[in-house]
This record gives C-alpha cells, structure tokens and sequence, in this order.
C-alpha cells in the first residue's frame, strides 16, 4: 500500500476529514481558476484590445458551449479513471492501477485525435446549426479551427491530473497549469499587441498552453512518480476490463456533460436570438465570470468523488455520508461567498471583459445585459455546487446511468422545456436565466433521494460481506 501513495499521493481514508478535503480541494481551487484563465485571457485580451473587440469577444465567448460539447465525452472517461484509479489504490491493487493509467492515457490521446477532426472540420456547420450571428461567424469558425488543434493536448493533462488527484496529489496539476497559465497571457499579449491579431492570436496561444500542460504532466507520470500511477509509454495499451470500467463510468458522465453543453448551446442559441453583439457579450463576460464561482465549488465534487473511490476500496463506505455532508457544507460556503461578491462587484467585473466603445465610452449597453445574468445566476449559485458534490458522490459510489438520467431531466429537461414554452411567451434575459437556479433546485432534491438509497446500499453490502473496516 504505501508504494502506491509514493510521490505525493495521499491516503484519503485516514486521518481528520475536514483538514484533509480542506487540503485537498485548495490546489483544485486554484488550478481550476488557472483552467478558467485559459480562455477568460482570451476574452479579455480580444475584447479591450483587439481592433475588432466586440465583435472578437463575441466571437470568442460564444463557442464555449460547443467546444464543451465536443469534449465532453471523452472529459466523461477521465471520471471513470478517477473512480476506479482512487479504488484500486485503496484497495491496494496494484495491478489494476497500472493497467488503468495505461488504458487511460492512451483513450485520451485517441479521444484527443477524435476531438480535433470533428471540431476543425465541421466547426462552421456547427456554429451556424448554433444561430451564431452573421457578423462573428467566421471570426468564431477560424478561432475553434485554431484551438482544436490543442484539444489533444487538453484531454492528455485531463487524463494525467485525473490519476494524479485519485492519489491525492492535487498539487502537481496546479503547478503544471500554472507554467501553461503564464505562457498563455504572455503569448495573448504577443499575439494581439505585438503582431496586432485577433481571435486567431488568441487561439494560437491557448492551443500552445495546453500542450505545454499535456507535456509537463506526462513527464511528471513518466519520471518523477513511482509504483503503480507511473506512466511508461512503452507499455500504453487498452486493457478491456479496465477499458469497460472506464466506458461504465465514463460514458454516463460523459453524456452527461454534454447534454449539460446541449442545453447550454440552447441557451447560447436563445441569446443569440435577441440579434445584437452587446447581449452576447454582455452575456459572455458574465459566464466568464460565473466559471470562476463554478471551478472553485466544482474542487468538491472531486473531493467528494476520490474520497468516497478511495474508501469504498479500503472496506469504509459507513464514510460516505459524512463526506458528501462536508463537502456540501463546503460548497455552499464557497459558493456564496464568491456569488456575493460577483453579484456586489459585477459592474467593474464586467468592466474588465468589455472594452471601450468608438466614442471612448465603455458600452454600457453590454455591461447591463452582464449585470442581468449576474444578478439572477451568482447569487443561486451555489444550488449548482450541491449538484456537482452529489454527482460526485454517486460517481465515488459507482453509479453511472441513474445520475445522468437525473441530470436529464432535472437540468436539460427543464431548461429545454422553460425555453421552448414560458421564454417564447416572455421573451427576456431575465427570464432565460431563470431556467438555471430552477433546474438545479429541482436535481439536487432528486440526486439527495437517490444518494440515500444507493449509500444505504453499500454500507449494507460492506458490512455483511465483513468488509467494513472502522477508521
């Protein structure tokens, strides 16, 4: 057991609880924030000093949700090694770890190479399926050909930090996308000020930080870890066995994300319907900013998730109430803490995305539409944080298809019905965003049920199989 916690890994089953989540979820904060960094200096740069800034922030900010959605399946697998490479460890079989690291790195560089094909050459077709506007389409089309080029990149670090933090170690990841954050403002800058591009300029700098990321995180694996999470190149393979746990898992979470990215490209789509460049990035900057409050409560659900992978495998699953209880505590503290104060501050955070319009003045048309999301979204943020803590919990836990039929109907559904009935009647921003506080309320009421009934399972099934050990 001890060589697997080698190099930095914790052993997640012993010790205080609340430290030691505390510990764990602080570098996933931050390393989180520095992700977010990747395309908030994107937004930023482009929207106060590229010529064209508000046509490029719009063009920029509105491909997030369906570059998500191209991703999100193989980002699903990378779940699944969490789960099984945190269990393994716990039950200290070795064997399996390694098949499982193996297996993984190597899923994600196929889905990586996947990912770019689909994204390069069918970026146009999708963001005009999205109702892009006229005006930002081909400065949206040659940003997502530019930055797909780095999603096999992206989807290697994933995988990589993934193994890492099922052993504990959250810290490494944060160092790596550390390097890659300072690169990438150094290189947006470049780009924009120094060679006057556009979007082109910032994606050329976003792709050449995920690969600096992908590149210090398989060196890491290969060189610096020992026993069972080390990476040797020569042995990647696909193990079926581990390849069908990852599948389990994996594709649930997976799809999952990405009907969380359809309903969000609905949503994108409804915003564009309102036909005018100041909402659009109006409503970018604002889900830029959201995403700072959303990776900070998202350190939780893999909290939630490692600590429970690992405990069930050590014979504790009587742990998991009082961890998923932490975490939510956690969470909501977070959560609106930093919902607050985005809600306070949104004017002069908006300020920083939104540049000056022709007459020196800054658009002050785009800043309200920002505020308006703010308003409604940041302040019942933290609703979304207790759904992440408990998918993560029942991800810890094994299940698979029951939560994303939860978040099927209780996110997707709902805010695909909202849209497509109360908003045609009622036709505002207000009204939009509504969609989001409501479906989170109405998941987590349903995952807590689930959560239950599924923890009350296990704990019966350790204990009479004789496996449940006391901490």
């Amino acid at each position: 057991m001890k060589k697997l916690f080698s190099k930095k890994g914790t052993d997640l089953t012993t010790g205080p609880l609340v430290p030691k989540i505390i510990t764990f979820t602080i570098p996933l904060i931050l390393t989180g924030m520095l992700q977010l960094m990747f395309n908030a200096a994107d937004l930023i740069v482009v929207g106060r000093f590229a010529e064209n800034g508000g046509e490029a922030l719009a063009a920029v900010g509105g491909t997030g949700p369906l570059i998500n959605l191209v991703i999100n399946l193989f980002i699903g697998l990378s779940v699944g090694t969490s789960v099984f490479v945190a269990r393994y460890i716990g039950s200290g079989e070795e064997e399996k770890t390694h098949q499982t690291v193996h297996t993984s790195m190597l899923v994600a560089l196929i889905g990586g190479v996947i990912c770019f094909i689909v994204g390069f050459f069918f970026s146009r077709t999708f963001l005009e399926w999205m109702g892009t506007i006229e005006s930002v389409l081909d400065l949206s089309t040659l940003y997502m050909q530019i930055y797909f080029i780095g999603i096999p990149a992206s989807l290697i670090y994933n995988f990589g930090a993934a193994i890492l933090r099922a052993s504990g170690d959250t810290v490494h990841p944060l160092i790596f996308l550390s390097i890659a954050g300072v690169a990438n403002v150094i290189l947006n800058l470049v780009m924009v000020l120094c060679f006057h591009r556009s979007v082109d300029g910032v994606a050329i700098a976003s792709a050449a930080s995920q690969i600096i990321s992908a590149v210090l995180v398989v060196w890491y694996l290969c060189v610096r870890v020992k026993g069972a999470c080390k990476l040797d190149l020569r042995k990647l393979r696909i193990y079926p066995a581990r390849l069908w746990e990852l599948i389990r898992i994996g594709i649930p979470a997976g799809i999952q994300g990405s009907l969380f990215s359809i309903s969000n490209i609905i949503i994108q789509s409804a915003v564009n319907s309102f036909d005018s460049a100041a909402v659009v990035s109006g409503s970018v900057a604002a889900g830029s900013i959201e995403g700072f409050i959303y990776v900070a409560m998202n350190s939780f659900h893999h909290a939630a998730l490692s600590f429970i992978g690992q405990n069930i495998g050590a014979g504790k699953a009587h742990k998991i109430g009082k961890i998923t209880g932490t975490c939510i505590v956690l969470v909501v503290v977070v959560g609106l803490a930093l919902g607050v104060f985005a809600w306070i501050f949104a004017e002069p955070l908006l300020k920083m995305y939104i540049g000056m319009s022709g007459d020196g003045t800054v658009t002050t048309e785009a800043i309200h539409y920002g505020m308006i999301r703010l308003q409604i979204i940041a302040i019942t943020y933290f609703t979304c944080g207790m759904m992440d803590v408990f998918s993560g919990s029942l991800r810890g836990m094994g299940a698979s298809l029951g939560p994303t039929l939860i978040c099927l109907i209780g996110v997707c559904g709902i805010r695909i019905t909202w849209i497509f009935t109360y908003f045609q009647s009622h036709h505002t921003m207000e009204t939009l965003f509504f969609s989001y506080p409501l479906s989170w309320t109405v998941t987590v009421l349903a995952q807590f049920v689930f959560f239950l009934i599924l923890k009350r399972k296990l704990v019966k099934k350790q204990s009479k199989d004789g496996l449940l050990m006391h901490a």
